[in-house]
């Protein structure tokens, strides 16, 4: 497959997801998880969320802290890490502006206090199960009643 090619996998694996786990490093160096609404644009490497720019995970970015966005449904998992940037634009809040952002800023996009995470993907992960759920489930009964390890499917690691 070629750079594009693989973009595209993942981008197609991410492209229904509305929300993501978002991983940064707190001040202690510890690892901290939240869920965060990913903005609706075509997944080209990067990819957006809104914050409030008072919160923690725009305070450990702004401090240095790498990021990773992990995506999950019922037969794909994708982890997009990479270097996060906090943005203070109002016009690329009103690009980027849709139903998810507005359900946590119902004030629109010039809320006080609004800025948008970018991650920068640098890696994606990607596990895929293709054939849906019915396969991934015969694939795990399959190998419970094999004694064979279970097939995952395809997993492949994408430089972004």
């Amino acid at each position: 497959m070629t750079h594009d090619d693989d973009i595209a996998t993942v981008a197609g694996l991410i492209k229904d997801a509305k929300i993501a786990m978002l991983t940064t490093v707190g001040a202690d160096g510890s690892l901290v998880s939240r869920p965060m609404g990913v903005q609706d644009v075509d997944f080209d490497g990067d990819l957006w969320f809104f914050a409030d720019a008072d919160s923690h995970k725009v305070h450990e970015i702004e401090a240095g802290s790498p990021a990773n966005a992990a995506f999950a449904d019922s037969t794909a998992w994708v982890s997009v890490s990479g270097p996060a940037e906090v943005v203070r634009d109002v016009a690329k809040n009103r690009e980027l502006w849709g139903a998810t952002a507005e359900a946590w800023f119902p004030d629109g996009p010039e809320t006080p206090g609004l800025v948008l995470v970018v991650v920068h993907g640098q890696t994606a992960e990607y596990w895929h199960a293709k054939g849906g759920r019915l396969t991934t489930a015969f694939s795990l009964v399959k190998a419970k009643v094999t004694g064979e390890r279970y097939d995952g499917g395809e997993n492949e690691t994408v430089q972004l």
